[in-house]
């Protein structure tokens, strides 16, 4: 997800997309958290 929202950023500023980078900028946050935060319990799991 932070990737596609990285790509979208790129391809918004490039193309001058507001909409894109509005998106790009949400995906990017909204990947992060969900990687930092652990859900589900207090340890990652690795599979």
């Amino acid at each position: 997800m932070i990737v596609l929202g990285v790509i979208l950023l790129i391809i918004g500023l490039v193309a001058d997309i507001g909409i894109l980078v509005t998106l790009g900028i949400i995906l990017a946050v909204v990947g992060l958290i969900l990687n930092l935060v652990p859900i589900g319990g207090t340890r990652r799991r690795v599979f």
